[in-house]
């Protein structure tokens, strides 16, 4: 299985979520909401064959940009992952909008001429998100937990970026429509733990079980079929970037 969004350095023991993904043979991408997060977090993690650290600048952290942008330009070459970053327009995130789209626009243009996977927050914002990543010509991008318009998804897709899904997602309506639109080719699995609740307990990696098994039924495939799938999924994206 695979974990392509889960904030590994926000559990209240961090290595219990790598020890735990090595031991089972589970990839997982840790985001990083700060760059000095992922400064502090990646020498903990080098040593690890399933775990890797993503250099993040959280668009709901916009007012600490400008101090953490230097890092973010010192770091990028150690990680292929960057994330969590992108653009949140919602009511909690709207007051520092412009703050937010300096960023991300920095951010994209770092990024634009290297190898790397965007991992994206979009969230009331996904229009403007796809927008700019087409005009920064990124080729690999994440939508981690869409939730905007089903139209959207086609275009989305038809540029080739890829929706990682949640077991919070297939548990709503919304959330269902979205899963059934995205082509099957460009889904990801994803926790985004510890932010959501599993079976009453915050969320680890393993529990993306729950989407596998969704989405088993959804096609009307074996689980086995399903996890090839994603895996399948999964190296054609990190073939991208080699």
């Amino acid at each position: 299985m695979i974990d392509t969004h889960c904030h590994i350095d926000l559990y209240p023991k961090p290595m219990d979520i790598v020890n735990a993904s090595e031991r089972l043979g589970l990839i997982t991408i840790g985001m990083t909401n700060l760059p000095s997060h992922f400064e502090m977090g990646l020498p903990h993690i080098l040593g690890f064959k399933k775990v890797r650290l993503a250099l993040g600048l959280h668009p709901l952290l916009a007012t600490q940009h400008s101090k953490e942008l230097p890092l973010f330009y010192k770091n990028i070459n150690k990680t292929s992952y960057i994330g969590e970053v992108g653009l949140d327009f919602s009511r909690e995130g709207f007051q520092t909008k412009q703050l937010q789209l300096n960023s991300f626009k920095n951010v994209l243009e770092a990024v634009s001429d290297k190898n790397k996977i965007l991992s994206i927050h979009s969230r009331r914002a996904e229009k403007e998100v796809f927008n700019l990543l087409k005009e920064y010509k990124i080729k690999n991008a994440i939508f981690h937990w869409y939730s905007g318009a089903i139209k959207l998804i086609d275009q989305i897709a038809n540029n080739g970026y890829f929706f990682s899904i949640n077991p919070e997602m297939v548990k709503s309506e919304n959330g269902r429509k979205i899963i059934l639109r995205i082509p099957k080719e460009l889904l990801l699995t994803e926790s985004d733990g510890p932010y959501i609740q599993y079976e009453n307990k915050i969320i680890v990696p393993k529990d993306i079980i729950a989407v596998i098994d969704y989405l088993s039924v959804l096609y009307n495939e074996d689980r086995k079929a399903v996890e090839e799938r994603i895996d399948s999924n999964f190296k054609r994206l990190i073939d991208k970037i080699k």
